[in-house]
């Protein structure tokens, strides 16, 4: 009687193909072919996995699932590929398959010689290469990181894809980077517009939250592939697919809102470092001199460090993990801003009223907002509005940004310091007492020279009244909380219509 045939499968590997033609793989394929002609066996599948790494235990490989699904079933008695590691790299998936030869006789040839998986020598030949092959790997990706931390430490601009508003040498992208400020100067302002409101203004969707400031945008990753493309055909090179354009994601407005580099820091992250959650500490990412300061890049900042650590204390409060929607801006005109007038504490909405619950001011929304708005416009129409309106110092504006910035810094910096085991509490309260003095100081002298810097452009609008009105929310709360205070008192026992005498509005 015969034996039965030998029920063989090629596995084919390459752990990056950048031009995606396949090439390295077919070479592979016919030194395998050759191998398993020699020896009599059919080819009854092929797995193939084109740029995929081997490195990763957490990369998916498809077909190598597939395959090991195969095995399992026992639909294979032999595998064949170019190389032990071009099977794996990862020391316990090989046990894995030297513990499924013991038991089954599996046999793994490779261009190299075939590994006896059921011997105590192959077994010791196959470790041995795995460790050498995995070691290789950990010396390549230490040269690779202490090159990226020389770079990030001279400020150089980091390689791979460009973010949004840089070019890949460092170059200012013009119309991008004023998109950029405008998404930080919107979510710097306390209760300012929203990530999902940002991420729809840049798809070009409406709403009553949405600003209309910023510009629609393509999708970075559909700009940076049409870039890559051309880059290609200038080479002569075939291009590849292009993503097709669609609404940007919050999770994407969030990378942006991110990364210190659009305040002017050099950065570098540990990739292996999983010990902290990256999008809450992206400031810890901060390169550092040998003074602890931190690394400036070699590139113009996008936005001022104030601004940047500002967005960053917004991102990291508490109220946007705990509540149920994820926002935390303001849905209605008065919410937090108008007050009460028996107690002065801001009213809150409820339904469509605003109330005080520490002095029972129950008001309709919608009577007051109308009586606000009808005030307001009527100041804004006002042929003497410019000049209520303060000028601001411009160049002493943004030397008081910067050093705010730079103070807020030196305290995240401690704080971090702290967390990390570096320095003692006292330290920390002795810092943070040093900054915030300074700080306190120049947020005085920023609040008498700031003038319409976060309204929009509406009070030095061509027309204020228009422009007024087609602002979004959040403008229209930051121009009433400007010009006036805002006061509501309990209305009159049995009286059904409005009464306006009980909302006093007073001009600042």
């Amino acid at each position: 009687m015969s034996a039965s045939p030998v029920r063989a499968v090629l596995y084919l590997r390459v752990s990056e193909d950048r031009e995606m033609d396949g090439l390295a793989i077919d070479r592979h394929r016919e030194v395998c072919l050759r191998i398993a002609d020699e020896r009599g066996w059919k080819i009854t599948e092929e797995y193939v996995d084109q740029s995929i790494s081997a490195t990763d235990k957490s990369k998916v490989r498809p077909a190598y699932d597939r395959m090991v699904a195969d095995y399992a079933a026992g639909r294979i008695d032999a595998i064949l590929c170019w190389d032990l590691d071009r099977l794996t790299r990862q020391p316990r998936q090989l046990e894995d398959w030297i513990e499924a030869a013991e038991e089954r006789g599996l046999k793994l040839v490779t261009a190299n010689g075939e590994a006896d998986l059921t011997t105590d020598g192959g077994r010791m030949y196959a470790r041995i290469k795995a460790a050498v092959a995995r070691a290789e790997v950990e010396r390549k990706a230490e040269r690779q990181s202490l090159a990226h931390k020389q770079r990030a430490r001279q400020g150089r601009a980091p390689k791979g894809q460009r973010p949004v508003g840089y070019a890949t040498s460092g170059d200012v992208i013009e119309h991008e980077a004023a998109a950029v400020r405008e998404m930080f100067r919107l979510f710097a302002i306390k209760d300012g517009t929203t990530i999902a409101a940002i991420a729809r203004a840049l798809s070009g969707i409406d709403g009553p939250e949405v600003p209309k400031s910023l510009p629609q945008m393509t999708r970075h990753s559909r700009t940076a592939m049409i870039e890559r493309n051309e880059r290609r055909a200038a080479e002569g090179l075939a291009t590849k697919p292009v993503p097709d354009d669609g609404r940007w994601h919050s999770s994407s407005v969030l990378d942006i809102l991110r990364n210190p580099r659009y305040a002017g820091y050099s950065v570098y992250t540990n990739r292996m470092d999983r010990t902290q959650n990256k999008r809450r500490t992206w400031y810890n990412q901060i390169v550092e001199d040998d003074d602890g300061e931190p690394v400036h890049g070699q590139w113009d900042p996008i936005v001022d460090e104030l601004t940047w650590w500002r967005v960053q204390e917004r991102l990291n409060e508490p109220s946007r993990i705990t509540n149920r929607t994820g926002s935390t801006a303001r849905k209605h005109l008065g919410a937090g801003l108008y007050l009460c007038g028996l107690c002065d504490r801001p009213v809150r909405t409820g339904s469509a009223r605003y109330r005080c619950a520490a002095c029972g001011i129950n008001r309709t929304r919608g009577h007051v907002d109308d009586w606000v708005l009808k005030l307001v416009r009527a100041r804004l129409a006002r042929p003497d509005l410019a000049d209520s309106v303060p000028v601001a110092d411009e160049p002493r504006l943004q030397a008081i940004q910067a050093q705010i910035g730079a103070h807020q810094a030196k305290i995240k910096r401690a704080e971090h310091d702290y967390e990390a085991g570096d320095i003692e509490g006292h330290l920390v309260r002795r810092i943070r007492e040093r900054e915030s003095t300074a700080i306190a100081a120049l947020e005085t002298e920023r609040r008498s020279l700031t003038a319409t810097t976060d309204l929009g452009g509406v009070l030095d609008a061509k027309d204020p009244v228009k422009a007024f009105e087609d602002a979004d929310l959040m403008i229209k709360r930051r121009v009433i909380d400007f010009l006036c205070t805002v006061r509501l008192y309990p209305h009159p026992r049995g009286k059904k219509t409005f009464d306006p005498e009980t909302v006093k509005v007073t001009p600042k």
